[in-house]
């Protein structure tokens, strides 16, 4: 039976991903904050070092927690965000790099923020780190992880695209003002959105914990990445209504500041998940329709 060590397991991701081992008979211990209720969990504060007996004689890690990055971005906000991912991930990466019994892997979230505002350029897992708060930060939550790679663990550190679920997430969001017939393109629409089915974020995690080839960056996104307008436009569709209230940029800069907005809403990013498509990851929902079908 293998054992499988989880973080971050209070989200859409993370609950999804702990259903989907239920069926395999796979051991799964979680790493929660707060007091562990029960012997499927471990204790632990991000930001504190953490024993390496903790997490030693797992076959595999999946580390998903950090603080959500939608709100207001002030500057405590921005603290959490930035040490949440950054620390909590070097502290679990020490530990396991310390441990008697390593992993044969750690597959480590990261996003598709990596690469910042880029237009209409197409990217891939070499494309280099854009400017911005979200790329600085995504940038150091990789070199993170660093410290489980160089002690021999493979390292897999997936760049997540917008993720598609019906529990909470963008989409959640966004759901409310379209069914009421109030939704419509962000800005100026012409944005390019990697988007990416919750089950394929699932699938691809499992598909990083077999494939040995798999290394380093992975980008966790559908193959075929749409501009807010089309997004929009097909969401209205699906649910069978109009799409003819545009949020303006600066209603957006107005309700979440400046910054969120620029590196969250407006936002141009055109990624295509290269290595999981070489190394033979089938993906369940290759179109935007079926996958909002599939959801709503």
């Amino acid at each position: 039976m293998n054992r499988i060590l989880v973080t971050g397991v209070s989200g859409p991701i993370g609950t999804a991903l702990l259903a989907s081992f239920e069926p395999q008979g796979t051991q799964i211990v979680r790493l929660v904050r707060g007091r562990a209720e029960n012997a499927a969990q471990v204790s632990w504060d991000p930001l504190a070092p953490l024993l390496s007996a903790t997490v030693s004689g797992f076959d595999a890690v999946v580390h998903l927690a950090g603080e959500s990055v939608v709100g207001r971005w002030t500057e405590e906000k921005k603290k959490a965000i930035r040490e949440s991912r950054i620390q909590g991930t070097r502290n679990l990466a020490a530990a396991l790099a310390q441990s008697e019994a390593r992993p044969r892997v750690l597959v480590c979230a990261s996003a598709v923020g990596f690469y910042g505002n880029r237009g209409d350029e197409v990217l891939r897992e070499e494309s280099p780190a854009g400017q911005g708060f979200l790329p600085e930060v995504c940038r150091e939550w990789e070199d993170a992880s660093r410290i489980a790679a160089e002690a021999g663990i493979r390292t897999v550190s997936i760049r997540i695209g917008l993720v598609l679920t019906a529990k909470g997430g963008a989409l959640g969001n966004m759901l409310k003002p379209f069914k009421l017939g109030l939704g419509g393109r962000i800005g100026s629409g012409q944005q390019w959105w990697s988007w990416i089915h919750v089950d394929d974020i699932v699938g691809g995690i499992h598909h990083a914990i077999r494939t040995e080839s798999l290394s380093g960056p992975v980008n966790l996104v559908a193959p075929n990445p749409v501009r807010n307008a089309e997004f929009t436009k097909v969401l209205a569709s699906v649910l069978g209504r109009p799409a003819f209230f545009p949020v303006p940029e600066f209603a957006l800069r107005l309700a979440f500041g400046s910054m969120t907005a620029e590196e969250l809403f407006l936002v141009s990013q055109r990624v295509e998940p290269g290595k999981l498509r070489s190394s033979g990851y089938e993906f369940r929902f290759r179109e935007l329709r079926a996958a909002l079908e599939n959801l709503v």
